[in-house]
């Protein structure tokens, strides 16, 4: 496990030590507001985060998020409880031990950029290896590569004036990836790009999450950057972690009426996937069977369209009866020249809003070798979505 949250409390105000107390004998924020004058900002959160994996922390403005996860890299201290990162316990560490924690082991990335407007990309990605002490060479070198992943490549002597709202955060992101962090703490990052940059950018840490594999806790307040970009997802308020969860878990099945109310006007088919709607493909053909085999197969199983695979159950074609017939009337004794390979395929993971555009069902299920694991027909998708809460797209 990369991370570890365990029972952590934050109180703003003078003795906190009387707020985790109250919150631990039950009382509510308002309460200990009202009584003690203390400020809850995160209340007995837990939680474990592994390699490579992405959590993203929501909610409201006020529920804790942006705090709970400053309090993971300790720039804001907590009050109680156990932040423990490759087992090292967090909030033990002296404040040099913390310095390197932060140059070397997490990264942040924060909403507003955060880059000297004095210094080029190159520079500014080189800062944090600059403060480490690393030699010029391997600075430059490091950051340079960190630069060419975010896609910045040939910006390296620019100044953050001369970029977009979007290269800005990439030079953030590159900054935070330059020193070899394992942890990216991601604050709002993308909250202040306009919708179609916030989506590139989206898209572009996905990737990159695909090329580097770190550990990375995002905070938004957006419900759907949520669900495109965590692997799991904590909702809170009032400082709580009200739910934990997969993106689909935490649709399918709310932990109570304010994650319901959070998550009621949802499109269920950017979450829901194939995998949850597909069905095992048992009728299929094979190339040695031929058309008058394969006819007979349709005519028994009342089909008219068989998925072609091969012996190893790798995914060919699909061939349809009315071409097959006609197969057999020209005299052929193969399929080479009715299947058509030119067929849209998915993959047990993929979202099952991408089979709308579709108006061939069933559609093949491959997975990463190419073989068939399944089928989805339209009747088991619109089956599917309905038993998830439906969707608000046309079908």
């Amino acid at each position: 496990m990369k991370l570890r949250v365990k029972d952590l409390y934050k109180v703003f105000g003078a003795n906190p030590e009387k707020g985790v107390a109250a919150a631990k004998k039950g009382m509510s924020k308002d309460e200990i507001m009202s009584r003690y004058k203390l400020a809850v900002g995160v209340n007995d959160v837990s939680f474990e985060v592994g390699a490579s994996e992405i959590l993203v922390i929501m909610g409201l403005s006020g529920s804790g998020k942006s705090t709970l996860v400053r309090c993971i890299n300790r720039l804001i201290e907590p009050t109680a409880g156990l932040v423990e990162i490759d087992g090292i316990d967090v909030t033990k560490l002296s404040e040099n031990e913390l310095r390197l924690l932060r140059m070397q082991k997490v990264g942040m990335v924060f909403q507003n950029f955060a880059l000297f407007p004095h210094r080029t990309v190159q520079k500014n990605v080189e800062y944090g290896l600059e403060i480490q002490g690393v030699p010029i060479e391997e600075r430059a070198e490091k950051a340079k590569n960190a630069i060419d992943l975010v896609g910045l490549a040939g910006w390296e002597d620019y100044r953050p004036e001369n970029l977009s709202g979007g290269m800005q955060q990439r030079v953030g992101l590159a900054r935070a990836l330059a020193s070899g962090a394992d942890i990216l703490l991601m604050d709002e990052a993308f909250s202040a790009l306009d919708p179609l940059i916030k989506r590139e950018m989206q898209d572009e840490l996905l990737a990159l999450q695909g090329r580097v594999g770190k550990t990375i806790i995002f905070i938004t307040h957006d419900l759907d950057e949520a669900l495109k970009l965590g692997d799991r997802i904590i909702i809170m308020k009032d400082g709580r972690a009200v739910q934990v969860g997969t993106p689909e878990e935490i649709l399918t099945n709310p932990a109570n009426d304010y994650v319901e109310k959070f998550v009621q006007d949802v499109d269920i088919t950017k979450v829901l996937t194939v995998s949850r709607v597909m069905r095992k493909a048992i009728s299929v053909t094979y190339p040695k069977d031929g058309p008058k085999t394969t006819v007979h197969k349709m005519k028994e199983e009342g089909l008219s369209r068989l998925m072609v695979v091969g012996k190893d159950r790798k995914f060919l074609g699909v061939v349809e009866v009315k071409e097959v017939t006609a197969a057999i009337k020209r005299g052929e004794t193969t399929l080479e020249h009715v299947m058509d390979k030119d067929v849209p395929i998915v993959h047990p993971d993929d979202n099952v809003g991408i089979l709308f555009p579709e108006t061939k069902y069933p559609v093949a299920v491959v997975n990463d070798e190419n073989k068939l694991v399944g089928i989805v027909k339209r009747g088991s998708l619109l089956s599917g979505i309905a038993d998830f809460g439906g969707t608000d797209g046309n079908v």
